[in-house]
């Protein structure tokens, strides 16, 4: 799998894509994440990638042409799944987009900035817009950073233990149950019994029952989906 991230602030993904489980796909080659520094394609000998808006509205816009060309010379490179505009007002992030999104095979994730980008990029550009939450951030990095995590980490081989992500959250649309590890009492706290018991069919109940209990009192309107 390949996923080209375009941003104007190459440093805030360095991290985030160079350790743990990310870091570590990378390294095995199950993944390549290039992150594409938008300035390379600006315009002009300051290599600018926004301008102010039309209509007098306060903030910058990301420009249409560098965008245009860089993602140009991906697509003359190979073909793409989808293009994706990490966006406030996009589709939220859940599970099942993670789940399909890593069954493709090339991704592009654009890296809003500033005040946005030019409307047109997302009405001939973008393939896709996603969004991590009803809030606002400085920029589409550190929602990209997420992205990314959440697909790269159902990619085979990426953990450790490939059924743990079975389990995770959200992939069967209930909370986890609880965990615990050892030691089985620790300051008079213990562990339920019932994972101390050896019995795959008993714990197997205890969990399914936690997960529809923590999921009825923290998320409710998930059971109403």
């Amino acid at each position: 799998m390949r996923i080209d991230i375009i941003t104007v602030v190459p440093e805030l993904l360095d991290s985030p894509l160079s350790h743990s489980i990310v870091g570590r796909a990378i390294k095995k080659g199950l993944v390549e994440i290039h992150v594409r520094n938008l300035r390379e394609y600006g315009l002009g000998p300051r290599r600018n990638v926004d301008d102010y808006s039309y209509g007098g509205d306060a903030g910058m816009v990301m420009m249409v042409e560098p965008v245009f060309n860089l993602i140009s010379d991906l697509k003359k490179e190979r073909d793409y799944d989808e293009v994706i505009y990490m966006a406030p007002d996009g589709e939220i992030l859940n599970q099942s987009i993670s789940n399909e999104l890593s069954l493709m095979q090339n991704i592009i994730i654009l890296c809003g900035h500033y005040k946005g980008v030019d409307q047109r990029i997302r009405e001939h550009l973008v393939t896709r817009e996603i969004s991590v939450g009803d809030y606002v951030v400085s920029g589409g990095e550190i929602p990209a950073a997420i992205v990314a995590d959440s697909i790269v980490r159902l990619i085979p081989g990426a953990l450790t233990d490939e059924t743990s992500a079975l389990s995770d959250s959200f992939q069967d649309g209930l909370l986890s149950p609880p965990v615990y590890t050892r030691p089985a009492e620790f300051n008079g706290w213990k562990v339920p019994d019932v994972l101390l018991s050896g019995n795959p069919r008993l714990i197997k109940e205890w969990q399914d029952e936690k997960a529809l209990e923590r999921t009825r009192l923290l998320r409710p309107g998930m059971l109403e989906k």
